[in-house]
């Protein structure tokens, strides 16, 4: 390539762009969590079965709204099952990132359950404080504490299943190994794992509600502690499906990560010698576990592409010591005409994009 040759040099001014950061971290391995879900999926069912059929005879509030939980805990171990299988589907050109958002939305939508469920329990308790049934108590307590050690069973199944159910598979060299095992302990929790879970766990809650209740009753004949019960498992489910969903909404919103912070994220980059600015930074979630990043750095002076790709090389290898898997970077010069004409603001305010412009670089000239 000769030095004088236009397109040379606007190659050398303009760096690479959108260079791909391989997923050398982690394409995690759902597996393990299939098989954990599919044999908690089965427990549960088969004892949402006997529970609905016992607080039915019992005429206990706990016990069916035990069931009834336990009914979503099923729908939602079987969604996802299935959001796991979907989410292992190779991107295609019009899902280019593949479906494991998917996963987000089954995580979301396990959460929007828990809400409505604790709603549903809360109208039922509030009739019954009027007006509390007969309750065969030495039934319910015996059925409560029966499902109270089916979702212990659960429960403790999931909880080892989050920590060992999912694998990463990485390729790195030797310079990145080395960071491998702090990425490895600073992983966060599979959305989707983690909203089926927080359903066993609240409907675990609600089975040792309906034990205190069931107690309560047979020691001191308090009627009421029946839907006082259900209504301290109804405020328990509804903060966990509000987390559960702020959460998802959050990575469905594209926002930064969870734990990530955007100035430390700028300061690792700038910690470069040969990076003077960098704009245009965007950090966002594709999945639990995923993290993507693009932005614009600029460096001094011309640089030709082997160059610009040995910065990219090492920026990625610094953005994986941040937990970010997927990064695109586009070098800039300090005299390249998208540089001169944008402002100093790290993210790039893209409200003002005008589609009828056709300026290479429409909306980011601030």
């Amino acid at each position: 390539m000769s030095p004088t040759d236009p397109d040379a040099n606007h190659n050398q001014e303009h760096g690479s762009t959108h260079h791909h950061a391989p997923l050398v971290h982690k394409a995690t391995d759902t597996k393990g969590y299939q098989r954990t879900l599919l044999l908690s999926f089965v427990i549960i069912t088969a004892y949402m079965i006997i529970e609905a059929i016992g607080g039915w005879l019992t005429g206990s509030l706990a016990l069916l709204s035990d069931a009834g939980h336990m009914l979503s805990d099923s729908i939602a171990l079987g969604a996802t099952l299935l959001a796991f299988k979907i989410g292992e589907k190779a991107a295609t050109h019009q899902k280019t990132f593949g479906y494991k958002r998917f996963e987000i939305l089954v995580a979301g939508v396990n959460g929007a359950t828990l809400v409505i469920i604790a709603l549903m329990i809360f109208y039922e308790a509030i009739k019954r404080f009027d007006t509390p049934p007969e309750i065969a108590t030495q039934s319910m307590l015996i059925i409560a504490t029966i499902g109270m050690l089916v979702n212990i069973l659960v429960a403790w199944l999931m909880h080892r299943g989050s920590h060992s159910g999912g694998h990463s598979h990485a390729h790195t060299d030797s310079h990145s190994s080395k960071h491998s095992e702090a990425q490895d302990n600073q992983q966060p929790a599979n959305l989707n794992m983690q909203s089926a879970y927080l359903h066993v766990l609240s409907d675990l809650l609600g089975s040792v509600a309906a034990i205190i209740a069931a107690l309560l009753m047979i020691g001191f004949g308090w009627v009421w502690a029946d839907a006082a019960a259900s209504v301290i498992v109804a405020l328990l489910i509804l903060v966990s499906g509000y987390r559960v969903v702020r959460d998802s909404v959050h990575i469905l919103m594209e926002g930064t990560p969870k734990g990530m912070h955007l100035l430390d994220i700028e300061q690792e980059i700038l910690s470069h010698p040969e990076v003077k600015k960098i704009h245009d930074l965007h950090v966002w979630s594709i999945t639990s576990g995923l993290n993507a990043l693009s932005c614009h750095v600029v460096v001094d002076g011309d640089m030709r592409i082997s160059q610009a790709s040995v910065l990219i090389y090492e920026l990625e290898q610094r953005l994986q010591t941040l937990g970010i898997n997927h990064a695109t970077i586009q070098v800039e010069s300090l005299m390249h005409p998208q540089t001169t004409t944008h402002s100093d603001a790290l993210v790039c305010d893209i409200s003002s994009f005008d589609a009828t412009n056709t300026d290479s670089h429409a909306g980011h000239h601030h």
